[in-house]
């Protein structure tokens, strides 16, 4: 019996030992992991903080703060406007997204039509384009559309519309997957409910559906807004007027505004406060960005 007993501890404690061993391990790749993402912004922080004479040491505490790189880094050009054509893009392509992928991840994820297993694996494979290869075709298509003087263009080229538009057609597999998934998850009871009062689809989707996807819907917005806003690539192919240039396409015009090499540090200071909102919409959503992921990885249907 105490044979026994000893056995069980030893066995107890030798089960302890592996799981603190691999939880230290976990804990040390996460350190590693969150360094990796911490170290660039902490270097970006005090290069913004230096003064053109400090910019060529390597140390990381500036000999003296220079706040007013700030100051001097928004001093040219047209940042509020700029400001303001990434704000409007921003919101228009997440409330699009948001909507049109929510819509369509419910026909997949709750309606049973013809072909919908078919179409659904489309959306899955155009996953698997990358964006360049498509880049060309898009933009002769989108120079060709009209846009009927809108923003003072006769094509869609140079104006917002490639940039908000196709959010509002669904046109993000990966959302869609996202959408699909977690509205899989929702009692079919409910639906059944709401029709037996006489409900619609598109009653059940807005009352129902929607409501109880909170997470998953904060989790697009993220991504998309996150997206978004830093885009460099589009705006750089269909905006040509300067004033409805974004911050990303700002932050390319303050590079080259000197003439030679750029002001790393007022460079830097600029770079921090165009990714502030990003961090700032994350930490807020943060709890429904990671329940929304959760849910969706679960879902195995």
């Amino acid at each position: 019996m105490a044979t026994t007993q000893a056995l069980t501890r030893r066995w107890q404690l030798s089960a302890w030992q592996r799981f603190s061993f691999w939880r230290a391990v976990a804990w040390l790749a996460l350190f590693v992991i969150t360094a990796l993402f911490v170290i660039p912004v902490l270097w970006m922080i005090s290069t913004s903080l230096k003064s053109p004479s400090d910019l060529a040491n390597t140390n990381w505490i500036p000999q003296t703060l220079e706040w007013r790189n700030y100051r001097d880094a928004f001093s040219f050009g047209q940042w509020g406007r700029w400001s303001l054509n990434s704000l409007i893009i921003t919101s228009v392509s997440t409330v699009g997204t948001v909507l049109s992928t929510a819509l369509v991840g419910y026909s997949f994820g709750r309606l049973r039509w013809p072909g919908r297993d078919i179409l659904f694996g489309v959306v899955l494979a155009t996953m698997m384009i990358p964006d360049v290869v498509v880049m060309i075709p898009r933009f002769i298509i989108f120079s060709r559309m009209p846009a009927y003087g809108f923003q003072g263009s006769s094509v869609w080229v140079n104006t917002f519309l490639p940039l908000t538009v196709p959010s509002w057609l669904g046109a993000t597999g990966f959302e869609i997957f996202l959408m699909r998934q977690f509205m899989r998850n929702i009692p079919i009871e409910l639906s059944e409910a709401a029709k037996i009062d006489g409900a619609s689809e598109l009653r059940i989707w807005w009352s129902i559906a929607l409501p109880l996807s909170r997470p998953v819907l904060a989790t697009v917005a993220i991504f998309k807004f996150q997206g978004a806003w830093q885009d460099f690539m589009g705006p750089l192919l269909y905006l040509q007027d300067e004033s409805k240039y974004t911050l990303q396409l700002a932050l390319r015009q303050f590079e080259f505004a000197a003439g030679g090499a750029p002001a790393w540090n007022q460079l830097m200071a600029a770079s921090l406060v165009v990714m502030l909102p990003v961090l700032v919409i994350f930490l807020i959503f943060q709890r429904y960005f990671v329940q929304g992921i959760n849910i969706t990885g679960l879902a195995g249907r």
